[in-house]
């Protein structure tokens, strides 16, 4: 029998009416978006419109606007790359037209990391800004950080452990008044709090469908193309497709299941993240009536309805994950499961030591359960007050 899953944040289980739409598209409805000559393809390119609309009208850009990848990660490399490469951002070492200084976080995603650690060593400027120890952005430090230089700012919405919600709308409006680009990772965020692109500033916005009940290996990236537009150097050359942006044969049925992903989010998402965020109180009251020394990671006030991440006092992090066996929950991001350091995001929130190492990330779902999460309370305080004794068996 598999355990109960709690790990949301890693991935979701495809919605059953996302697939209902999807499954034509594998079989009677093959053709390529970009034949023209015939009905196959134009009845591909109408379906892949209608995605680009229901992605749209999520966080309220244009249709134009969306640009299809395989994901969040990419989305983020063409954006940062992209945005970086046009107009010479790193080909200057000096002063010129957009600059070459980066301005990121100590918690975001690797995608984003990862990126600017190669613009240092590509001869760009990059500034990391720190977090307290709620997870947020001191915005005072953002503006500090701000010179002439600065091409690029981006910050997560939403962070992938501690499930800190950063203040988008107040980051995009001193980014935009400084005249740099903004780019948010808004992977954990979309379909889960409203995001809304006009309204926060934003220029450049990275999802996945994996996220919110959609395929694996269908995201999307959001690119201004208003007042003025946005311009951005392809990262994958070929046929042009996306507007030159993303060259390559689109994945039509991907398309067709992030777009009915979205639009089922945008009606109904509000409801959703209402139940969501009663039961993550629930499961901490719950775990704090049983159990002393229960430590919160990220702002409580400032968080994903659906992210509970605790830490545990004088417990081995790996012991409680193996004693957990019948919850598939993590410690942290998917992407870094393999390795049983301290989170780099543990780190720069000061949750370090036996509290960074005793932690459990909380990820609930759309088909969460209230019997669920009392169970998930039963087993993990009845796990930590053995453990907390000695007991090897629990």
């Amino acid at each position: 029998m598999k355990p109960l899953y709690l790990d949301y944040h890693a991935t979701t289980p495809v919605d059953p009416r996302v697939l209902a739409d999807m499954l034509p598209f594998f079989t009677e409805q093959f053709g390529n978006p970009h034949s023209k000559q015939h009905a196959w393809g134009w009845e591909a390119r109408d379906a892949v419109d209608r995605a680009r609309a229901q992605v749209a009208a999520l966080i309220n850009a244009s249709p134009s606007e969306v640009v299809f990848t395989s994901g969040a990660t990419e989305s983020s490399n063409l954006a940062l790359r992209g945005a970086m490469d046009a107009r010479g951002g790193l080909a200057r070492r000096s002063l010129g037209e957009g600059g070459n200084h980066v301005i990121t976080v100590a918690t975001e995603h690797k995608s984003v990391l990862d990126v600017c650690r190669g613009f240092e060593q590509q001869g760009c400027a990059v500034t990391v800004i720190g977090v307290g120890r709620d997870g947020l952005i001191d915005l005072e430090a953002l503006r500090a950080a701000l010179t002439p230089r600065t091409r690029l700012v981006s910050v997560m919405a939403a962070n992938n452990e501690i499930g800190t919600l950063q203040p988008i709308a107040a980051v995009g409006a001193i980014v935009r008044a400084h005249g740099a680009l903004f780019h948010t990772d808004a992977a954990q965020a979309i379909g889960k709090v409203p995001i809304d692109v006009r309204a926060m500033s934003i220029d450049l916005l990275s999802l996945t469908g994996h996220k919110f009940y959609g395929p694996k290996g269908c995201g999307a990236l959001f690119v201004r193309r208003m007042k003025p537009k946005l311009a951005l150097t392809p990262q994958v050359a070929g046929g042009g497709q996306e507007n030159g942006l993303r060259s390559g044969t689109l994945n039509v049925p991907g398309i067709v299941g992030l777009g009915r992903a979205a639009e089922i989010c945008r009606l109904e998402m509000a409801e959703e993240s209402a139940r969501l965020a009663s039961l993550r109180d629930r499961l901490l009251d719950g775990l704090r009536a049983r159990l002393s020394d229960v430590r919160v990671n990220g702002s409580l006030e400032h968080r994903l309805p659906h992210n509970l991440h605790v830490s545990f006092d004088g417990i081995e992090g790996e012991a409680l994950l193996m004693a957990l066996g019948d919850l598939a929950v993590s410690t942290g991001s998917a992407c870094a499961s393999g390795s049983q350091a301290v989170s780099h995001v543990m780190a720069a929130i000061g949750a370090t030591s036996d509290h960074a190492s005793a932690s459990i990330r909380f990820g609930l779902g759309r088909t969460t359960a209230g019997d669920e999460i009392d169970f998930a309370i039963d087993r993990v305080a009845t796990v930590v007050s053995a453990l907390r004794k000695g007991a090897v068996s629990v």
